[in-house]
């Protein structure tokens, strides 16, 4: 079947290539001038911080060399030749190991705990009153903004060492990180089944529990399994200040310049993070369905 192609004037078919042209033009403009910009702040950026180029090109062969040094044995063997060897300490690092999965699911079972309580008066369409949201909100921005690091060694001097800093440390990042999520989620929900249970006369706590909570019981669920990956991860770093877990023998391999046990332990926590990720996404994914993977 032939079709028909229509050829515009020459005169118009001018005046449009025209057009086009100062269109393609401004925009290209547009994107050098926001390149440029772009590139101007970070140079100042980097001046203010202090950014020097030298020191990196002078000083990144010990960063190489460091990790020639993690994966060398002491006879100067490679690892990987003699596993027995490299992972020579495996039933005290497992058993440490478990215990930072045990600190981040206690302080992330806590700080969701938390969070499901204070996000309905967070969200601006359920809070009872705008002082009541005021107050929580700024609590929960206090509890997310400080880092979980910080709040695990002002733990460790309050409590001394141990896995209790870390878990209340998990506990009060994760309330302000996951009440935040919350209250988004809730911001979403459907008003419609709360005037219909309003208008009964049913009280506050009931349209929260009959008409809110069933619409984002799953997005609050698969938030927290997003947050106890996180929270893995953290677990591990707050071990460093002598908040229990893995992280404590880490630092102490560090410190001590037992390159081959650093290496060790860093393939063990790479590898728990790895599964944690995988089988969390893999659960989202059955419960929720397969736009919860992202």
């Amino acid at each position: 079947m032939a079709v028909a192609v229509s050829i515009l004037p020459s005169q118009q078919l001018a005046a449009l290539n025209g057009v086009y042209r100062r269109a393609v033009f401004r925009r290209r403009l547009r994107f050098a001038i926001s390149a440029v910009v772009f590139i101007a702040v970070l140079l100042v950026a980097a001046v203010g911080a202090e950014v020097n180029l030298r020191t990196l090109y002078t000083y990144f062969g010990n960063f190489v060399s460091y990790f020639d040094r993690i994966f060398t044995l002491d006879d100067g063997q490679r690892v990987w030749t003699n596993i027995p060897e490299w992972f020579w300490g495996l039933k005290k690092w497992l058993k440490l190991l478990g215990e930072t999965l045990l600190i981040s699911y206690v302080g992330t079972i806590a700080g969701m705990v938390v969070a499901f309580c204070l996000n309905f008066l967070a969200a601006e369409n359920t809070s009872p009153a705008p002082w009541i949201r005021f107050v929580v909100r700024r609590l929960l921005e206090f509890a997310r903004t400080v880092p979980g690091i910080v709040f695990a060694l002002i733990f460790v001097i309050a409590f001394g060492l141990g896995p209790i800093p870390g878990v209340l440390a998990i506990a009060v990042h994760s309330s302000g990180a996951l009440g935040k999520l919350f209250s988004e989620v809730v911001e979403n929900a459907d008003m419609k089944p709360v005037e219909g249970i309003r208008a009964t006369g049913a009280s506050w706590l009931s349209c929260m529990r009959f008409a809110v909570l069933p619409q984002v019981i799953a997005g609050f669920s698969s938030y927290t399994l997003l947050r106890f990956e996180i929270n893995v991860r953290e677990a591990s770093v707050m071990g460093f200040v002598g908040a229990g877990g893995i992280g404590q023998e880490l630092v102490v391999a560090i410190r001590k310049f037992y390159y081959s046990d650093v290496s060790a332990i860093l393939v063990m926590i790479v590898l728990t993070v790895f599964l944690i990720d995988i089988s969390t996404g893999w659960l989202r994914g059955r419960l929720f369905g397969a736009e919860a993977r992202s």
